[in-house]
């Protein structure tokens, strides 16, 4: 039986002892994602932290730690959009794995104040008992785009945050997965939808790349992500550039999975991929030889589902099947 990751064990970017049958290479190619520029340029109205405080301060054992923080947000709407719409400010996250050099892969999503409210009340419901130490920012009438106020509430919500991600009840719970990724998902599983699968891509790599820092290795939230990014890069007559590098990836992290609930994500992958090397010219036997054994074992291999389907099976969101 494989060795599994304990539960507070956070996944890694580098080689793990999971992974020793697999190149490393594969996986650090895999996870060499192109950061999204931020521009700010139009943006009248914005809020940047100049704390020093907040700049990169490497780990003293050089063990890697995860880090969020909040050093840029905007009031909305812009200037020169509907000023018919209630004023409200997005507050850009990045969350980081770093160690004695700095994460050079951040992941950056936005959210929105009552975005950290509702992850708050959801937690404060189903687990009280963990969030008794934590003062989250209350709401108020006046004042709600001062400076300060972003300042003090950016703070707050990278505090929450943290405490968080160092607590397993917590880190594992819906409400948190949801707060990490619904809002990211959604808009990818709509660009499958349409068949703009060029424009989901970039969206899932980031969201797998969020997932992969926060959770194992071989967790559900983060292979589930996976194998959707693995899908949408292969649903397309032509494969996309990076298909390959997710699929190797996806191969290894499946290698030695003992979650039964994921197993039948790995027969349509092996399917996926099995394809998408003979599309590539590449030598299929390694893939089809595991085929072979699991249906010895008795396993039916017969490919009656695509991945998309069985990730929908699992996590259904929107007809992207």
């Amino acid at each position: 039986m494989a060795k599994r990751l304990l539960p507070h064990q956070p996944s890694e970017d580098g080689p793990h002892p999971d992974d020793e049958p697999d190149s490393p290479a594969i996986e650090a190619a895999a996870l060499d994602i192109p950061p999204q520029a931020v521009d700010p340029t139009g943006q009248k109205a914005f809020w940047e932290s100049y704390n020093p405080a907040k700049k990169f301060r490497p780990t003293a054992d050089g063990s890697s730690e995860l880090r969020f923080e909040i050093l840029l947000a905007h009031i909305m709407p812009r200037e020169n959009e509907d000023v018919k719409i209630k004023r409200f400010v997005i507050y850009e996250l990045t969350v980081r794995q770093d160690s004695s050099t700095m994460d050079e892969q951040p992941a950056k999503i936005e959210r929105r104040y009552t975005d950290f409210r509702d992850l708050y009340q959801c937690l404060k419901r189903e687990l009280p008992n963990e969030l008794a130490s934590v003062n989250f920012p209350s709401k108020v009438l006046m004042g709600n785009f001062s400076a300060e106020l972003i300042a003090e509430r950016s703070a707050a919500f990278e505090t929450f945050l943290t405490h968080i991600a160092r607590n397993p009840k917590l880190r594992d719970s819906e409400g948190f997965l949801r707060f990490l990724q619904h809002d990211e998902l959604t808009r990818a599983c709509q660009y499958l939808d349409e068949r703009r699968n060029e424009m989901a891509i970039p969206i899932l790599e980031n969201c797998f790349r969020l997932l992969n820092k926060i959770f194992m290795n071989r967790s559900r939230p983060v292979l589930l992500i996976l194998c959707r990014l693995v899908a949408a890069c292969t649903s397309s007559p032509v494969p996309h550039h990076s298909a390959e590098r997710w699929a190797l990836l996806a191969l290894s992290r499946f290698d030695t999975l003992c979650d039964i609930d994921l197993l039948p994500l790995y027969i349509p992958l092996l399917h996926t991929c099995a394809h998408l090397w003979w599309q590539r010219g590449q030598d299929q036997k390694p893939i089809t030889d595991r085929l072979t054994e699991m249906s010895r074992q008795g396993i039916n291999t017969a490919n009656i589902t695509s991945l998309m389907q069985a990730i929908h099976k699992l996590d259904p969101r929107t007809e992207t099947i």
